[in-house]
């Protein structure tokens, strides 16, 4: 049934794109802000690395989480009422169980629920967690023992029955707590194929999303690739009068795609539906920003209208243009400082998460008189489980005072993974820059075992800056970089480029007065 919707696709890609807004609101470090104060919105709707969205609506409350993969506490847990404006809760996941890949959450007699499929070693496995309150506590995960799967979501049957579907177009059926199986994986559907000439990463069916609404069940399901090219990764959907099924094709899949280069998302899928307040519906999936896989895949979303034969369609275009907001909703708070003057605990699993951290990672952190003490570990960011925030802009800058002991290094990056980062430290003779994921260069230090650093990266351009007096007078660092390449493109396990702060080697370094500011290069 998809030969009308692939010929409108081709079609699509000699249509000349709209040209790329630029006027998002900005908080008070400048960061952008999805809601225009005016009814209206502009995507990104949670900028920086949010793939994967998995969205619940809990009466009057939405709920959404993302793959966190190697980031620890993982999981977190955002808060909205009216699906624009979104508020981090606390993390559900706490001890390191593998690279958390497109998780599910739930809520199911009265309990919610997180499927969480993890690619670690020895084996992949699919887990479930539980909690009674979606801020937790939530349970130790549970192994359900799926190691040949990833990407689950559960549905509940027309007779009760409680199933997890699965990539490839795969289910298996749940006990009826959800906490365990109660069968064997069985296939349930063949997605959709695109045309052969098409140019996409891979076939790749994953993501499938269930909603019933009204006498049907839809499937939502991602295939074309992930990454790589643009026009790869899109948005397929089939339905059923049974969760049992037979399925059958949306007459115009795919339903999203990017067909041009130009446009300003790029990658666009892995898509849910979501009912707003006014009782209007909505997608929530992920894409990456024209030019910028370095800020990973970012949630995006699309208005949907239902059409008279039962089906939908995103009517939201490429995205690039401010878009009416969803009616009623209260809102809270978007987003949350990134800046921190250490003054309280450690904001692990919001604002701060380690890199593969090994389970006792929490202990090297006290924080103390407005200072964050961080021991030592490793020799470098690749061997240092370092501590990283999450930025979602195309430009901007962070400093911090860093202090270390005698034997120790510190210092501040950019770090994709343990493999491909960027950044500045020091020892109490020397800089060391970190670049293409190794340690270069060891010019003098001038200041001794304290400084403060500063990181500057405008679009992908990376400056470093020093200073000996507290930052009143800075020192431009004879070495300037380019990050545009520090992506899953070149790197793969779809993470984007986060600024952070590491310590090395002997003793335990002392941050203190961590600030964050997002500038948009622009407007003067």
């Amino acid at each position: 049934m998809g030969g009308a919707g692939a010929g409108a696709a081709l079609a699509q890609s000699a249509v000349a794109p709209a040209p790329r807004a630029t006027g998002w609101r900005r908080d008070g470090e400048g960061k952008r802000i999805a809601d225009l104060g005016n009814g209206r919105f502009l995507n990104p709707l949670i900028s920086g690395d949010r793939p994967d969205p998995a969205v619940l609506k809990d009466g009057e409350d939405y709920y959404v989480t993302f793959s966190t993969f190697d980031a620890y506490p993982g999981l977190l847990i955002w808060h909205s009422r009216d699906l624009v404006n979104w508020q981090p809760l606390k993390p559900a996941l706490h001890r390191n169980i593998g690279s958390v890949w497109a998780p599910s959450l739930h809520k199911d007699k009265g309990r919610y629920l997180l499927y969480i499929p993890v690619k670690a070693q020895p084996q992949n496995d699919i887990f479930v967690a539980w909690a009674d309150d979606i801020e937790g506590p939530w349970s130790d995960p549970i192994p359900l023992g799926l190691h040949d799967h990833i990407d689950p979501c559960h549905a509940v049957a027309e007779d009760g029955s409680r199933w997890l579907f699965l990539s490839g177009g795969d289910r298996v059926r749940l006990s009826d707590d959800n906490l365990s199986l109660a069968g064997e994986v069985e296939h349930v559907y063949d997605p959709w194929r695109y045309p052969s000439d098409w140019i996409v990463e891979g076939f790749s069916p994953e993501g499938p999303k269930i909603h019933q609404i009204g006498d049907w069940y839809y499937m939502i399901t991602a295939v074309g690739g992930t990454a790589g090219p643009p026009t790869g990764h899109m948005v397929i959907a089939a339905r059923s009068k049974s969760l049992h099924g037979p399925w059958e094709d949306h007459p115009g899949n795919p339903i999203v795609r990017t067909t041009d280069n130009r446009e300003a998302w790029w990658s666009r899928g892995h898509a849910s539906l979501v009912q707003a307040p006014d009782g209007g519906w909505w997608s929530l999936y992920h894409g990456y920003e024209n030019d910028f896989w370095t800020l990973g895949r970012q949630c995006l979303m699309d208005p949907v209208r239902f059409t008279g034969d039962g089906w939908f369609e995103m009517t939201g275009g490429d995205l690039s243009q401010p878009i009416e907001a969803p009616g009623g909703g209260a809102k809270v708070p978007h987003g949350m400082a990134l800046s921190d003057d250490f003054s309280r605990p450690l904001a692990l699993g919001t604002k701060w998460s380690f890199f593969k951290p090994a389970d006792d990672e929490a202990d090297r952190i006290s924080v103390a008189n407005d200072t964050l003490h961080l021991k030592g570990k490793g020799d470098a960011p690749s061997s240092g489980s370092p501590l990283l925030i999450t930025a979602g802009d195309r430009s901007y800058a962070f400093e911090c005072d860093i202090e270390i002991e005698p034997g120790g290094r510190a210092g501040l990056i950019l770090f994709y993974d343990d493999k491909l980062y960027a950044g500045l430290g020091f020892d109490e003779d020397r800089f060391v820059t970190h670049q293409y994921g190794i340690e270069r260069a060891r010019p003098l230090n001038p200041h001794g075992r304290s400084m403060r650093m500063r990181v500057t990266n405008d679009r992908n351009i990376v400056v470093f800056d020093t200073s000996g007096d507290g930052g009143r007078t800075w020192r431009r660092f004879d070495r300037g970089m380019e990050v545009s390449g520090y992506h899953h493109n070149v790197r793969g396990d779809f993470l984007m480029l986060r600024p952070g702060l590491y310590a090395a080697r002997q003793g335990t370094a002392k941050f203190r007065d961590f600030t964050f500011r997002a500038f948009d290069p622009d407007i003067a």
